[in-house]
């Protein structure tokens, strides 16, 4: 077996979908098919389920993904070891995203990094299960550096706070919470509540609200980005909770502040004790300065 079948191998996994594995290895889906059908001959072991939709892993698939990723992690690692005796940085760096970055404007500060570094390759990373697939992610080794919502993370990864924002209610206008001042969460308790997928930093903090105020609200909608989220609202099937920076981008709509508060934190995961190329680690200096500027 070779590097390139780990890494395909791992794409599909995690992505659940060869096509999806495909276009984050920037590969046609017949070469990913091709090496992990034949990485799976040489181990002589089916490793995933391909009658299953999404595809999913075999017991013998999910043993082989954790040693797969620690694999391309050791890989990753000896490679970037070199890195310091070069006269410039370089390296790759693989920086796991959300679909929101809050107030910190990530293309921007990869912009800068890029411009004083170029000869660092950073590699952006986005999960189906958002944050918690990241702390996995990073946990494991699948990726050095990785935004995430969270406060509280895995024994093996640390976590540095890069911004900090409140969540708010988005709600059309003539909502009969839109001409508050601020909303208590217990108001939520009859409307239809646009939510997020399980695993995601924003879906955690709306369930611990309104599993401290004792309410259940009705939640038919789950999505997978704010658009959606804002264009059932718009269209009179819901309301939902946002951090303040997306939620602005919705001028039509209204954003009420909250009570009790909600603090959306923005955190940057590492692997515990800060252990990383010497390119992660300028990567990191830059993101965490990026808010602080």
């Amino acid at each position: 077996m070779d590097l390139r079948q780990l890494e395909y191998f791992v794409a599909v996994a995690e992505e659940r979908s060869f096509s999806r594995g495909a276009h984050r290895a920037h590969v046609v889906q017949s070469a990913v098919s091709t090496a992990v059908a034949k990485l799976e001959r040489e181990l002589d072991i089916r490793l995933l389920d391909r009658a299953a939709y999404p595809v999913t892993l075999t017991s013998a698939g999910a043993a082989f993904l954790a040693e797969a990723r620690g694999t391309l992690a050791a890989a990753r690692r000896a490679r970037n070891s070199v890195a310091p005796f070069r006269e410039q940085l370089s390296g790759s760096v693989d920086l796991g995203i959300l679909m929101s970055s809050g107030p910190l404007d990530l293309p921007a500060s990869l912009g800068r990094f890029h411009a004083r570094y170029p000869l660092v390759s950073v590699r952006l990373r986005q999960s189906v299960a958002g944050t918690a697939g990241h702390l996995e992610a990073v946990a494991g080794g699948a990726l050095d550096l990785a935004l995430v919502a969270a406060t509280t993370p895995p024994a093996s990864v640390t976590l540095r706070t890069i911004a900090r924002e409140p969540l708010v209610l988005l709600c059309r206008p003539e909502h009969r919470l839109g001409t508050r001042g601020q909303v208590q969460v217990s108001d939520l308790a009859g409307e239809t509540v646009v939510r997020f997928a399980a695993g995601w930093g924003i879906r955690r903090q709306a369930d611990e609200a309104f599993a401290a105020a004792g309410i259940s609200p009705d939640t038919p909608y789950e999505v997978a980005d704010y658009d959606t989220a804002a264009g059932l609202v718009r269209n009179r099937l819901g309301v939902a909770l946002l951090p303040e920076t997306p939620a602005a981008r919705y001028p039509d709509l209204r954003a009420v502040p909250i009570t009790p508060a909600s603090t959306w934190t923005l955190a940057l995961a590492a692997p515990a004790r800060w252990v990383m190329s010497a390119a992660a680690t300028a990567l990191a200096d830059d993101l965490l300065e990026a808010c602080r500027a």
